[in-house]
């Protein structure tokens, strides 16, 4: 059997070669530097999808809420369809929280935060409490509608994180919360 000789003269001409070769410098570049860039594109495009579905949601609860003002019959189950009829596109209508309230004229408006002091949704002080109307004409009381939605967040995990409940665990969500005041002229 022949054991091939290599001379040192030859292995370091080959080191010499190799490390001036610049042959797939680019691929390598760009293997370091791909995880940050793609985190960072997904982290831009879900912050958007935040965004446009709070809007969404917030113009939803505008147009359910002349519903609620304005109607004299309309049920909670209308007004979330109402709702959910502008929503439904973005959003499941089964994950929609509403909270409808009425107060007299000079009352102090008392708004709740659903998110206690250790990041968790609350909803069970949630009511529908529409206006009472009479048949002299509308109600002067003033009227607070507000809708709430948990968003799932996914790129959460990578460092960039917009959740506002269950913060740093695996279900991060991000409530989004739309109000409408009305009241009399």
């Amino acid at each position: 059997m022949l054991i091939p000789i290599i001379s040192f003269v030859a292995v370091m001409k080959r080191l010499r070669s190799f490390r001036r070769s610049q042959d797939g410098s680019a691929a390598v570049e760009f293997a370091m530097i791909a995880p940050m860039f793609f985190a960072l594109i997904f982290a831009v495009m879900e912050t958007g999808m935040v965004f446009m579905a709070g809007q969404v949601l917030e113009t939803g609860v505008e147009d359910g809420a002349r519903l609620v003002y304005t109607s004299t019959s309309a049920s909670a189950t209308d007004f979330k369809a109402a709702i959910c009829g502008r929503v439904s596109v973005l959003m499941d209508c089964t994950k929609l929280d509403v909270d409808v309230r009425s107060f007299d004229p000079g009352a102090t408006i008392t708004i709740i935060d659903p998110i206690d002091a250790s990041g968790k949704y609350v909803s069970n002080g949630f009511v529908y409490q529409p206006p009472a109307y009479s048949s002299s004409g509308p109600t002067s009381k003033t009227v607070v509608v507000r809708a709430f939605y948990q968003w799932p967040l996914y790129v959460t995990g990578l460092g960039y994180n917009i959740a506002n409940i269950d913060r740093g665990t695996t279900t991060n969500k991000r409530l989004l919360a739309a109000t409408a005041a009305l009241g009399p002229q």
